[in-house]
């Protein structure tokens, strides 16, 4: 039994911002921007030690994607929307503040910047589009059967059955898109918590938009972050299972992206993923087929990078991951590997 310090956010009453129409923004409550008084007080509480331990786990999770230092934490505790949305996060170090903006928390490096902008790459600003956020669950991902993807219900239960060694761990889902297995992932008792994470803020509205349409998700330990797969902001050895759907092929750097999920994964945790194998159908110019000429095409003749399975394999032990293991049909390949 101990006696612990909970952190208590004093909001003003009355300002009508935030205030929305349809059923998971009218539960959110109402917070001013304008003014927001916190402290901290010291609540004496009886509390067992295995909940001290979730606790912990809880505040020491996000981290400043600038320094990797665990982030503190003002406002209610948990990772349910509601909480995530009420809540403030700093780092100490580097004195930048992150909160969640319209429907999820945003942990990018350039997060509050108001001036700065960059270009990324096409595959990263395509997911971006509202039009292709929007399409992207409601018949695109489906035409992935095409390519021997076998549908989410079974893709589900596959990824399921390699995260068993983990059950009750905490789970991210990363480039998880509209939330179609972030969703699945949090309804099925089996995490202690999952945080659905993408780089494109519609992504993130769109499945802030279907967890709307499914009360039982209102108070699950589900939370929205956007936040750059090869910047992860969570710290080194803080989460059990990582899971990245039909993602490899889309990111700028997979193999900074994988180094990252292997350092955020504990000791005998699991990596899970989805992605298209090289082949001829899906990738007749890429780079890796035409060779130097294909370097210079590519930028408008291949927006994705696709692997053959012994890169992949390669790929995962080289960042530290063992025990690899896949599951072939034609171009689809789910693979997963464990942390060291």
């Amino acid at each position: 039994m101990a006696s612990v310090s909970v952190p208590i956010a004093l909001l003003p009453l009355n300002n009508n911002r935030h205030r929305h129409s349809g059923n998971l923004r009218s539960y959110l409550p109402v917070v001013s921007p304008l003014r927001r008084v916190r402290a901290y007080v010291s609540v004496s509480t009886e509390i067992g030690v295995e909940e001290q331990n979730n606790v912990s786990k809880e505040l020491e999770l996000f981290a400043c994607p600038i320094c990797y230092e665990p982030l503190t934490r003002k406002g209610p505790s948990g990772l349910n929307l509601n909480a995530i949305y009420r809540s403030g996060f700093k780092c100490q170090r580097c004195q930048k503040t992150f909160s969640s903006k319209d429907v999820y928390l945003d942990l990018t490096v350039t997060s509050g910047t108001t001036a700065y902008s960059e270009s990324k790459p096409i595959r990263s600003e395509l997911f971006r589009n509202p039009l292709v956020s929007f399409l992207y669950e409601r018949g695109w991902r489906q035409t992935f059967k095409q390519s021997g993807f076998p549908g989410r219900d079974e893709e589900f239960q596959m990824a399921q059955d390699y995260f068993e060694p983990v059950s009750g761990g905490f789970l991210l889902d990363v480039s998880c898109g509209s939330g179609l297995f972030s969703r699945k992932f949090a309804s099925s008792g089996m995490y202690s918590g999952v945080i659905a994470l993408d780089f494109s803020e519609n992504m993130l509205r769109q499945c802030y938009e279907f967890i709307g349409k499914d009360d039982s998700l209102l108070n699950k330990n589900l939370a929205l972050v956007r936040a750059d797969i090869s910047r992860l902001p969570f710290s080194s050895a803080s989460v059990d299972a990582v899971h990245a759907g039909a993602a490899l092929h889309c990111w700028p750097s997979p193999s900074n992206a994988v180094a990252e999920i292997s350092r955020v994964l504990k000791s005998g945790g699991v990596f899970v993923g989805t992605t298209f194998l090289s082949t001829r159908l899906n990738s007749p110019l890429s780079s890796r087929s035409l060779g130097t000429l294909g370097q210079i095409l590519a930028p408008s003749t291949n927006t994705y990078s696709f692997f053959a399975e012994k890169e992949i394999e390669d790929l995962c032990k080289t960042c530290g991951l063992v025990n690899y293991t896949s599951k072939v049909d034609r171009a689809f390949i789910m693979f997963s590997a464990q942390k060291s």
